[in-house]
Parts: C-alpha cells; structure tokens; sequence
C-alpha cells in the first residue's frame, strides 16, 4: 500500500516538474550571440539595428517576438522580428501600424496587450496632430483588434512613451500644461477597472527641461527615465533613475552613469522581463547590457 502510495506521489511530482519545465522554457527568450556583459553592444545587427534610425525595445510574453521602432521617410512604425528556432527572422511591419501615420514605443503587458503612440486621429472631427496612447490586444485567431485610444489618458497635447506596472498602473511623458519643463513624466493609476486623471510625479523626477520615456518595474519600486541636459549630464541626454522609498515617494533621481550614459543622446530605456539585460537606445541603434552594471540592484522577475 505504501509503495503504492509512493509511486501515485511521485507521479505527480514528475508531472509538476515536467509542466513547470514546459512553462519555463515557453518563457525562455533566445538571446543573440555575442551576448554583453560590461560593455553594452548592438542588439541583432543587420536585422534591428540597421542604417537608419532604430529604437525602443519590447519582447513578446514568450520570448519569442521582439518589437521595435523604426524610422523611415519622415515617419515611424513598430516592426517585429521573431525567433524561428535557429534564427531571428526579417523583420515585418506590425499590424496595427499604419504607413501614412507614425506609431512606436511599445510596450507588451504579460497578457500579449499592446500599449503604443500614434498620431493618427482618434476619430473624423480629430484635427489636432498630436501623438496619443493607443492599445491593441492579441485575439484568438491570432490576429489583433482594432487600435483603441486611451482617452482617460490622453490629452490635447502630446502624450509619448509608455510603461505600466502589474497593476496597470500607467506611466508616460507628456508635454501638457502645469509641468515642471518642456517635457515630464506622469502617472495615471488604474483603480476600480478605470483610470484616473493623470498625476505629475514631482520635482524628485522632473525638471525645469525635458524629462521623458519612463521606464517602471513591474512592483514599481524603481523608475528609469530619460532627461536633458542636467548638470550631472554626460552628453545631451542621458538615463537616470528613482527608487520609491514606500510613502515618502520618489527618490531624488541618479544619474545611471558613464558605463551607460554617453556624450549623445540615450533613451528608450527597458528591461526584459527575465530581469537579465537592461536595453536603452543611443547613438541610431538599440543597445543591451547586463543588468548587472547597473548602478542599483533589479530583483528578479521585477521586469
């Protein structure tokens, strides 16, 4: 009876092990080679990083998929590349771009939901030419639905790079009224199933010029962002970050620093959801590095 007992129980404990391993490798992201360690490196050459100008960086919930934006004849829109089993394929325009108007920045929820900017109109009496936050979600044909605007969001003004926390929690730039600079950054919480009007974070995270292309962890204990010309500034724009120390808010923001930052501009700032390479853009090119140079700790899976 026992060794019955035994052998039921154990059954079932290869059976888990088994579904977790199936789950895990449904997440495993099969990273190019050379992959970067100190110094940061182009991330695909000749597939996302071309001749022209490429950025933003968003892996599909699977690993599998990896969207990015990119420059051509005055406009930009979000291709994807995917993985094949040997390779990373040509990239594709995405869907839900649209070539007569721009569309980027990116951001994949664990759900396969789309968030991204465009300045396609919201409807037929829209004539104001500014970019918006937009959404699209994966249907089970494996096609997408229409692009929906985040209009509790959304302004008259410009709206522009988009990061949201587990919680849906929505950060973003924008350059409406009642800011510190040119540019800063919001947020918009989402409480009851709606979301809220959105909130400047402050002055521990914006300046008198322009702040942008927030970046939040998953718990949102951390935040990276983008700002112009401060005084600690290694070039004209580098990447800096805040921790938030529980009701006392945000940290005072901190420079990422020389390993990252450049005299040139970096932006697009991201980290993969396996919590193991933090990717930025510079120099026309997307870029990746072990997140351990970082100069704070990420936890695992703080995304």
């Amino acid at each position: 009876m026992r060794s019955i007992k035994f052998t039921i129980v154990l059954a079932v404990a290869l059976n888990l092990v088994q579904c977790l391993n199936r789950n895990e490798a449904n997440y495993t992201i099969a990273y190019p080679e050379p992959r970067p360690d100190s110094i940061s490196l182009q991330f695909l050459p000749g597939i996302v990083c071309t001749d022209s100008l490429d950025f933003n960086s968003a892996f599909s919930p699977d690993g599998k998929s990896f969207y990015f934006s990119h420059s051509s004849k005055g406009k930009f829109n979000i291709y994807v590349t995917s993985f094949d089993g040997k390779n990373w394929t040509k990239p594709s325009l995405t869907p839900f771009s649209e070539v007569e108007y721009s569309a980027a920045d990116p951001f994949i929820m664990l759900d396969g939901t789309i968030y991204f900017i465009s300045d396609r109109p919201r409807d037929e009496s829209d004539t104001i030419r500014d970019f918006d936050i937009w959404f699209v979600s994966p249907q089970q044909d494996g096609k997408w639905s229409a692009p929906e605007n985040l209009q509790a969001v959304n302004s008259d003004s410009t709206e522009y790079y988009v990061s949201l926390a587990s919680n849906k929690n929505i950060y973003f730039a924008s350059n409406r009224e009642g800011g510190y600079g040119d540019h800063d950054i919001y947020l918009s919480k989402f409480v009851n199933g709606k979301y809220e009007t959105p909130e400047n974070l402050g002055a521990s995270i914006n300046s008198p010029e322009m702040d942008h292309d927030p970046f939040i962890s998953s718990d949102e204990e951390f935040l990276i962002f983008t700002s112009v010309s401060r005084k600690d500034s290694f070039g004209e724009a580098d990447l800096y970050y805040s921790e938030r120390k529980g009701n006392q808010g945000w940290s005072l923001a901190k420079n990422l620093g020389k390993q990252i930052n450049t005299p040139t501009y970096e932006y697009c700032s991201y980290i993969s959801h396996d919590s193991k390479y933090f990717f930025y853009s510079s120099n026309y090119d997307v870029k990746w590095i072990d997140v351990r140079y970082l100069p704070f700790k990420i936890k695992a899976n703080s995304k």
